[in-house]
């Protein structure tokens, strides 16, 4: 021990430079730590960044959607606007005969809008969400249905403005005899044999002036009591 005593006692004086270095050294352990605190703050603090980024694009991605199954929609709905307008001529042989160029398709206008409505048709999803995330096929569809109605427009203006006007006197009057025929057939106070009768002479008389759909024929057939005879 006293050999101890009297080397510290001889040197004293080193005590000073090595307390520097043995401060140094605590500076530099304590600044590591810290370092050592601040990269796990920063890899917390990403971490929190990356999850809120991933909410929001989780959120953004859902109102996408929403968007786009509304706007679809949307589309659908004049889609069946323009179908519900032109069934009241397709479904209504009355109507249709008092504009028989929405089906005459020597016209051109007439054939512009049919061709318009089987695109719209062959691109019509079944649901609003079935286009959902294919920004091309939603902007096909959208602009099919826009020239859908579009072409229905314009024939229809012109359909109206025209009426019967391309007919001879005598083709408007066979025209007038139909429309008498067919409200007869379509009249539950005849009897059935009156209806079957006057429904008969109703097609000879539009025979070759006008094509109506067939579906307006198998309406009025529907309306007609008993069967008809070949």
């Amino acid at each position: 021990m006293n050999a101890i005593g009297d080397v510290i006692g001889n040197y004293w004086w080193l005590v000073f430079p090595f307390s520097g270095a043995i401060f140094g050294g605590f500076r530099a352990v304590g600044a590591a730590n810290a370092r050592r605190v601040d990269r796990r703050q920063e890899r917390f603090r990403l971490k929190q960044q990356a999850k809120i980024a991933a909410a929001e694009a989780r959120g953004e991605q859902r109102v996408d959607r929403e968007a786009e199954t509304r706007a679809m929609s949307k589309v659908l709905a004049e889609h069946d606007e323009v179908d519900r307008r032109w069934f009241a001529y397709e479904t209504d042989v009355l109507n249709l005969l008092e504009f028989p160029m929405m089906t005459d398709m020597r016209d051109p206008l007439t054939t512009a809008f049919h061709r318009a409505k089987r695109g719209a048709d062959s691109l019509r999803p079944d649901t609003a969400s079935d286009l959902v995330g294919n920004r091309i096929a939603q902007n096909t569809y959208r602009g099919a249905v826009h020239d859908y109605g579009v072409a229905f427009d314009v024939a229809e203006s012109e359909a109206k403005r025209r009426r019967q006007g391309d007919f001879s006197d005598a083709e408007q009057h066979r025209l007038t005899r139909a429309q008498s025929l067919l409200r007869m057939a379509m009249d539950s106070a005849s009897t059935p044999q009156e209806r079957q009768s006057a429904y008969r002479r109703a097609r000879e008389e539009l025979d070759g002036l006008v094509s109506l759909p067939v579906v307006a024929y198998a309406q009025i057939e529907r309306g007609v009591a008993g069967e008809l005879e070949a």
